[in-house]
């Protein structure tokens, strides 16, 4: 009970960027290199004289075990705007049964639910060991609602009910969410919803109430999310078109919102990972394929049209 929310309560706050370009950065699962990848991508911007804010929205721990990559890790997002992912809420405030927390649909294979529990166990017992970090993140809010170019920019981690929702996964748009999606930004007021979680990537963009409305879903900016491709991805948002090339975007109401590939060093990770975790163990089952292949999508997969 404790990850749902209302639809309505999204946007009852907003805080007004004052930067030119939003990185939201989901799914970073604890690495440092994608993380020195996105810092060098938003030194880039402003070295074209364009400020830029990060938000992190939830899940950037996961993989990060061991005591120095733990606090590195957060020692470095929490000096930027973050709210929680279900796996840092686990971490800060521990649920008897809830495991990793994840709330995986019935089509997830029920060994990844039982290897995600096995991990989180293992981060859990490390956390422990952080009681400082631990009170930071519970600090943390679920979610957060931002004021960009004149639009309502609701950041979340899963879905508009709930931390560790499924409603904004790749998913539910093949399978027709539409009439929900409608609901959700009728209640909300928002303009634009920015969500993670769920691990592939998606762009949708449609009206709703004669309001043009987007959904940018990034998938995954620590593993890679399309086919034979490593690269994490972030989401951007600017009223200035990315000067590199992006896996997939829209422009919305004047601003072009991209899914901005995160070019990091795979074998520097792939060395750290295989160290914390080696062959066998529930993370290198299943994680250390993605991390070298990706996932099946390829990029015309992830921009879905209004009328589903």
């Amino acid at each position: 009970m404790a990850y749902r929310y209302q639809p309505g309560s999204l946007c009852d706050e907003a805080t007004q960027v004052t930067e030119d370009v939003l990185y939201v950065i989901g799914g970073l699962y604890g690495n440092p290199f994608a993380l020195n990848e996105i810092e060098n991508m938003a030194r880039a911007e402003e070295r074209r004289g364009l400020r830029v804010k990060l938000v992190f929205n939830g899940d950037f721990n996961w993989l990060n075990a061991s005591d120095e990559l733990f606090r590195d890790i957060n020692r470095r997002v929490l000096s930027h705007t973050a709210s929680l992912g279900n796996v840092d809420y686990e971490l800060a405030t521990p649920n008897s049964g809830a495991g990793c927390g994840c709330a995986y649909p019935e089509f997830v294979d029920q060994g990844v639910v039982e290897r995600s529990n096995q991990v989180m166990v293992r981060l859990q017992k490390l956390a422990e060991k952080h009681p400082d970090i631990q009170k930071q993140l519970a600090a943390l809010p679920r979610y957060c609602c931002l004021l960009f170019g004149g639009l309502k920019v609701s950041v979340l981690h899963g879905d508009p009910e709930s931390l560790a929702g499924w409603g904004l996964a790749h998913e539910s748009f093949v399978a027709n969410n539409g009439q929900r999606l409608e609901g959700w930004f009728r209640a909300s007021g928002a303009d634009m919803m920015v969500s993670t979680h769920t691990c592939l990537p998606v762009l949708w963009s449609g009206e709703v109430d004669g309001h043009p409305r987007l959904v940018a879903n990034n998938g995954s900016a620590g593993m890679g999310n399309l086919s034979a491709d490593p690269r994490g991805l972030i989401t951007r948002v600017s009223r200035m078109a990315p000067e590199d090339e992006a896996v997939a975007g829209l422009v919305h109401a004047g601003l072009h919102v991209d899914l901005m590939p995160v070019d990091y060093n795979v074998d520097a990770w792939l060395a750290e990972f295989d160290r914390l975790w080696p062959a066998g163990s529930p993370a290198a089952r299943s994680y250390r394929s993605r991390l070298l292949e990706g996932t099946s999508l390829a990029a015309k997969d992830l921009v879905f049209p209004s009328d589903f």
